[in-house]
């Protein structure tokens, strides 16, 4: 094994502030060197002596103090290191303000990092490249991306106005100010539904949810104005009708970095689409076929779907695998598990990440040559409170417990979710907020996940998963083929109520007679009448007795006391 390159680090000077240097440092290890620090308030000729030492690759000096004072300390560096003979080392400066551009211009310095400089152009510049980079030195596929900015974890933000032009101008901020890996762009119902039907668009709905594209060259422009900055990827959710059209236009106007579909979801079952429940699921079944023969990314919009309605975190467990087992079947080869903390809200730290765990140990059973699972992370929709400031403190909290999964994405929440869309500046904002988190999580987080509690939770909700899973399957007639993936016994699996969800009550393409309440910061399913939690099997037995029940023509029996 060869020699690791070696940078030597100090706050110099009278400078006591050693956090930057330290931060730099951790990063440099990430990327294979081997690093010291000197610590804080080294003198010039300490500083000197030390490179004289142990020859380091790159001395890297750090100063936050006033410019004038900043200015006699690095004048007299670069004094002592030519007279030293170290004026030919790569030296490189970390600081603020005017003592950055002086450190620019004094002439030592082969790289000048301030309060701007992004984690991007740090790792950039860790591995030969320059600083300040061009389209073609951000990776611009999905996997490139995380590759490059390992070990962080790449951010994804949704970002989308009521107007095209408004739009647009948000992108070019986003872009220029570097703090956004994927740009997730938000089209209205108009367009997820009506794009290729444009004559049945409601005009009152016009950039309601979303930016209102109604041509390619919309998309195109959007997509445009990204190509600056750190040249951010882009997607763009599937839409709820047409969606072979939509997947095509996407990838050729938008390079679209990773497709979004539901399995059971923008159907007839949360009113985004008018398609039947399994017309809808043939048709996404479709439309992972056609992202994994164009090489594309897949993820299901799915399983925080039935959080989001109160369903019990088994059915969700469940619903999480369905999904993906489902794009393995499709022969997608890269598939992105989304992970949303806080739902359904009162949902605990632990007991979120006991749930998030079980899914994943499912899945993963899924993964290996031919099929590779991306986690992403989130902060809930509906988690964040009215106030600005206690929402600041919730995206932040929030992230933290998330990066106890090791994500490889975290999709960013703006923290005025409970306020109003957000504004680039909303997302700029909150995308430093979150990215502040990471860096003191990838700094040493403790192992959250060795907690009995959530170890305890997460065994019962994979076992509940299986019972749940295996009740499905029995639903198929003989000859069905897979059930897991057949819309008709899927389809049944909702109509039936084996899976459901308090928030589908009245619903005509689902049971809609779950019941749910928070039990220790798990979402549990309850007997309706007496609200004691039900175990799964106990549950499944119940669905199935209704069922046949119902198909005989008997009536229920009266609620237990």
């Amino acid at each position: 094994m060869g020699r690791k390159p070696k940078i030597l680090g100090a706050a110099v000077g009278d400078c006591v502030h050693v956090a930057g240097v330290v931060n730099f440092l951790h990063l440099a290890e990430a990327q294979g060197y081997a690093t010291f620090c000197l610590g804080p308030a080294v003198p010039v000729d300490e500083l000197l002596g030390a490179a004289l030492e142990d020859d380091p690759d790159i001395i890297a000096v750090g100063y936050r103090l006033t410019p004038e004072t900043g200015a006699r300390v690095l004048a007299e560096l670069k004094d002592k290191a030519e007279r030293m003979g170290l004026a030919h080392k790569r030296f490189i400066f970390g600081g603020v303000g005017a003592v950055c551009d002086y450190a620019r211009r004094l002439g030592l310095f082969e790289a000048v990092f301030d309060a701007d400089t992004t984690v991007d152009e740090i790792i950039a510049y860790l591995r030969g490249g320059p600083t300040r980079q061009d389209e073609v030195d951000y990776p611009q596929t999905l996997v490139g991306r995380i590759e490059f900015k390992h070990p962080y974890p790449i951010l994804r933000h949704h970002f989308g106005l009521p107007s095209v032009e408004a739009t647009i101008r948000g992108v070019e901020a986003i872009a220029e100010a570097r703090c956004l890996d994927v740009i997730s762009l938000g089209t209205d119902q108009n367009a997820q539904e009506h794009f290729f039907r444009p004559e049945e668009m409601d005009p009152d709905e016009h950039g309601a949810g979303g930016v209102p594209v109604r041509t390619p060259d919309d998309l195109r422009a959007i997509y445009q104005a990204s190509r600056r900055g750190n040249y951010p990827l882009m997607r763009c959710y599937s839409g709820t009708r047409d969606t072979l059209k939509w997947a095509a236009m996407l990838k050729e106007t938008i390079n679209n970095a990773w497709c979004a579909v539901p399995l059971f979801w923008y159907s007839q079952l949360d009113g985004r689409s008018r398609r039947p429940l399994d017309e809808s699921i043939a048709e996404a079944q479709e439309l992972m076929h056609w992202h994994a023969r164009h090489g594309i990314p897949v993820e299901m919009n799915e399983s925080h779907h039935w959080s989001l309605r109160d369903a019990p975190d088994t059915v969700a467990v469940a619903a999480a695998f369905l999904a993906a087992y489902n794009a393995y079947r499709c022969g997608v080869r890269t598939y992105v598990q989304q992970l949303m903390f806080n739902n359904p809200p009162g949902t605990s730290f632990k007991m979120d990440l006991a749930k998030m765990l079980a899914k994943l140990e499912l899945v993963g059973e899924l993964e290996g040559a031919r099929f590779r699972v991306l986690r992403e992370t989130r902060t809930g929709l509906s988690s964040y409170p009215a106030d600005l400031d206690r929402a600041k403190g919730q995206i932040a909290s929030s992230v933290t417990v998330q990066m106890a999964l090791q994500p490889h994405i975290v999709h960013v929440v703006a923290y005025t979710e409970a306020s109003h869309a957000a504004t680039a500046e909303d997302v700029i904002a909150s995308c430093r907020i979150a990215e502040q988190a990471i860096r003191n999580a990838v700094h040493g987080l403790p192992d959250m996940l060795r907690d009995p509690d959530i170890q305890e939770r997460k065994n019962q909700l994979v076992q509940e998963a299986r019972q749940l899973l295996e009740a499905i399957r029995s639903l198929a007639p003989g000859g069905t083929g897979d059930p897991w993936t057949d819309p008709a016994t899927l389809k049944l699996a909702v109509e039936m109520g084996l899976l459901d969800a308090p928030h589908l009550m009245g619903n005509k393409a689902a049971r809609g007679k779950m019941r749910t309440r928070m039990v220790g910061g798990a979402c549990v399913a309850v007997d309706p009448a007496t609200g004691r939690p039900l175990r799964e099997e106990e549950r499944i037995a119940r669905v199935f007795a209704d069922y046949e029940r119902a198909m005989a023509g008997t009536p229920a029996p009266p609620p237990s006391a």
